[in-house]
């Protein structure tokens, strides 16, 4: 098998980091994998200048995860300040889900959120229509905290809404 690097990502590898998530969470392709979107929303997840201005936050990066020459995973991180990290967008090729790649990103947001942020504890938001994927993080030992967000209507950079009750439950985890 091949190894798996994890790695900061640079603006060139914006068009393959756009490409890798449309894929994970929008269309057909990305119900190959488990954690689609695609019943949710249409349209897409991001645009190549929302990468662009996340690559140029110092607040904020993308960790890319990749086997041989293939862009396979990545995940957003981001320090919210008060040593509170979030992560998000947390995308794997559809085809390689539930390898443990997804495990591995977020074990390296933990550690970048830490290392780089300061950050002791970590948020981070979930539809409460995916049942499936907020148990995957409470076996991570996240927890929901009781607070939501409105999910932005109207705001087509985030896609096209398939129902009207899209809103986010935050969970929350200590970082070691």
């Amino acid at each position: 098998m091949t190894e798996t690097t994890i790695r900061d990502a640079t603006p060139a590898d914006i068009p393959a980091l756009h490409r890798l998530i449309e894929s994970a969470y929008r269309g057909e392709a990305s119900r190959a994998g488990w954690t689609t979107e695609a019943d949710l929303l249409d349209g897409q997840r991001t645009d190549p200048e929302d990468l662009a201005d996340i690559l140029a936050d110092p607040k904020q990066a993308l960790l890319t995860a990749w086997r041989g020459g293939s862009l396979v995973g990545s995940v957003l991180i981001a320090d919210r300040g008060e040593g509170t990290g979030y992560f998000g967008m947390l995308s794997v090729s559809p085809t390689l889900q539930a390898g443990g790649l997804g495990r591995r990103l977020v074990e390296a947001a933990h550690r970048t959120l830490a290392d780089r942020f300061n950050a002791r504890r970590v948020r981070i938001s979930v539809f409460p229509q995916r049942e499936t994927l907020i148990a995957w993080y409470e076996r991570l030992g996240y927890r929901l905290t009781g607070d939501t967000l409105p999910f932005p209507y109207g705001d087509l950079r985030f896609g096209l809404p398939r129902r009207d009750d899209l809103y986010f439950l935050v969970m929350e985890r200590a970082l070691d």
